[in-house]
């Protein structure tokens, strides 16, 4: 296999931090959801109160690790966002099609959720 351009391998490279990144995020909102879920039928059903505060403190740790995640997918984006600017010659690569398809495909705005 002869030897691949090394800007493609930096775009494949940002695009799988980025997608990886926005999963994690993913991952923790809904964690933090079944967490949640999980704390309020505890309340409901009059559980132990020592039970009931370490799920509190379990959701408080999903829920805390959301806003670095987002952080994370912001520099993420931002990054490849550059380095598509950058190497606009290489628009015709699959590797740059597929990274424009991430980012068309993840809004950042949508993030503050």
């Amino acid at each position: 296999m002869a030897a691949a351009d090394p800007r493609i391998r930096q775009i494949k490279i940002k695009t799988g931090v980025l997608k990886r990144n926005e999963k994690e995020m993913k991952m923790y909102q809904k964690e933090a959801t079944a967490e949640e879920a999980k704390l309020e039928k505890m309340k409901a059903e009059a559980g132990d109160e020592y039970v009931i505060k370490k799920q509190g403190e379990i959701l408080a740790e999903s829920r805390m690790m959301i806003p670095d995640c987002r952080k994370r997918v912001i520099a993420a984006h931002a990054d490849l966002t550059n380095l598509l600017a950058a190497e606009e010659e290489m628009k015709e690569a699959e590797e740059y099609k597929t990274a424009q398809a991430l980012l068309a495909e993840i809004k950042l705005d949508e993030l503050g959720q």
